[in-house]
């Protein structure tokens, strides 16, 4: 059997804010995992059109698609393009089961939630030609699952090619998330073993790591079990944790001795109201300047991640959440306009208010205000939002927050990393277009070492 997995490119790929050094970050490491339960026949290849041109020429027995909210039109257009050609295709991802009746439209199948565990099951009725209409599993565990198939990544268009993931959802239930009604039916947080986790980094080439866990800290026990078998591995590793995890100092710890050297927070708002409205109460305002000594005491940088828009904004919140973040010393921001994704408890909230403006799923980016804000306009939310952008990464403010650090070799890595991600867009889509991204990953490990 010939089959064919796309991840189709996300709106922002044909729009003002694409970005190739962005979008060229991680392999699709879902659809490598499904490639996983192919028999050894099987003929495979995943294409990611954010990377490289889709070939629709070909004619494969079985196409997957996985579907995002803003790829979603162009994931149905390459369906019923192949659909046409008289082509079985299955979609799944997180907006076929928030709208699975839009995506029956364009599809012979769909698969709600997480579909490791009814992969097989899938893959076996398609053989049989007795392939169901909707498939979804309530079995939420990584035991036994197969190895992910990293030969079919190809790893030279990506930066960050050691990208893994340990586990499955969030043990937090934040109503802007999509987690609660993609993991309905069953356990909402669940983990590899430590052997397992061990066993998926060994595979791994190189010292650089990636772990893609929505909180790598959200299973304390396994994160210390395994965190405490990578020291002296030498790995260097990133990743993404709460606000309320790195209260654990004890696990801090052993996380920065095996090579934790950056992590992504969700810091969300400098407002508490905010924070409880959207059922964040785990994230405390008041602990957020700790967090941050602590973490760079450790020589740990930080990705910091706020969402615009909240009832509690006015049109002061996007140079302050900015000026605060620079005073900081942050060495890199995320910032988001908040949007309510189809099927989560901030959309039915919204819609049952009559406040969501429009679907349009093209502008469900987190760049565009969907709905209807309480005392600010859409535009000034938009403009809000790119103005954050503009003054935090300015040479002069980039300068101002390295200033922050205590020692110099921190402010020259604080420079080298920011500049590099926001200020070298020429020398990016330079690797980009000779395929030879990966040839940046080491030197992105000798930043991130620091002074180690």
């Amino acid at each position: 059997m010939k089959i064919k997995f796309i991840l189709p490119a996300l709106t922002e790929a044909h729009g003002q804010f694409w970005r190739p050094i962005k979008y060229s970050l991680f392999p699709p490491l879902g659809l490598a995992t499904l490639a996983g339960y192919l028999n050894n026949s099987d003929e495979a290849v995943i294409q990611d059109e954010h990377v490289e041109p889709l070939n629709l020429n070909d004619s494969p027995d079985l196409v997957v698609i996985q579907v995002y909210i803003t790829s979603a039109y162009r994931a149905y257009e390459i369906s019923d393009h192949y659909r046409e050609k008289g082509i079985t295709v299955i979609l799944g991802g997180l907006h076929v089961t928030a709208l699975p009746n839009e995506a029956l439209q364009h599809a012979d199948s769909i698969v709600l939630g997480p579909a490791e565990k009814i992969w097989g099951e899938v893959l076996d009725d398609f053989r049989n030609n007795r392939l169901e209409k909707i498939y979804f599993s309530n079995l939420r565990t990584l035991k036994n699952q197969p190895p992910v198939r990293r030969d079919l990544i190809k790893r030279e268009f990506y930066l960050v090619p050691n990208s893994l993931v340990i586990s499955r959802g969030c043990p937090h239930s934040c109503d802007f998330c999509y987690k609660t009604s993609f993991f309905r039916g069953g356990k909402s947080f669940y983990t590899y073993t430590t052997d397992q986790a061990l066993s998926e980094i060994e595979i791994l080439k190189g010292k650089h790591l990636f772990f893609l866990d929505d909180n790598i800290f959200g299973n304390p026990a396994l994160a210390f079990s395994l965190f405490s078998e990578m020291k002296g591995m030498g790995r260097v590793w990133q990743g993404a944790a709460t606000v309320a995890s790195l209260q654990n100092r004890k696990l801090l710890q052993v996380a920065a001795d095996s090579g934790l050297k950056s992590l992504f927070i969700g810091f969300e708002t400098l407002k508490q109201e905010g924070l409880a409205r959207h059922n964040k109460q785990h994230n405390r305002t008041g602990e957020y300047e700790k967090v941050i000594k602590t973490l760079h005491d450790y020589g740990i940088m930080i990705n910091a991640s706020f969402v615009f828009g909240l009832d509690q904004d006015d049109p002061s919140v996007f140079r302050a959440t900015a000026e605060w973040a620079i005073a900081k010393g942050i060495e890199t921001v995320t910032f988001h306009i908040l949007t309510p994704y189809p099927g989560t408890p901030l959309y039915q909230r919204l819609e049952k208010q009559q406040r969501i403006l429009h679907h349009d799923w093209n502008l469900y980016d987190t760049r565009h205000a969907v709905f209807r804000h309480p005392v600010m306009s859409s535009e000034a939310i938009e403009a809000g939002y790119q103005n954050a952008y503009s003054y935090f990464y300015k040479w002069t403010s980039i300068l101002k927050s390295a200033a922050k650090k205590e020692k110099l070799l921190s402010a020259g890595r604080h420079i080298a990393y920011t500049g590099g991600w926001k200020k070298a867009e020429p020398v990016w889509n330079f690797l980009i277009r000779l395929k030879r991204l990966n040839q940046a990953v080491p030197p992105l490990e000798r930043v991130l070492k620091g002074y180690d």
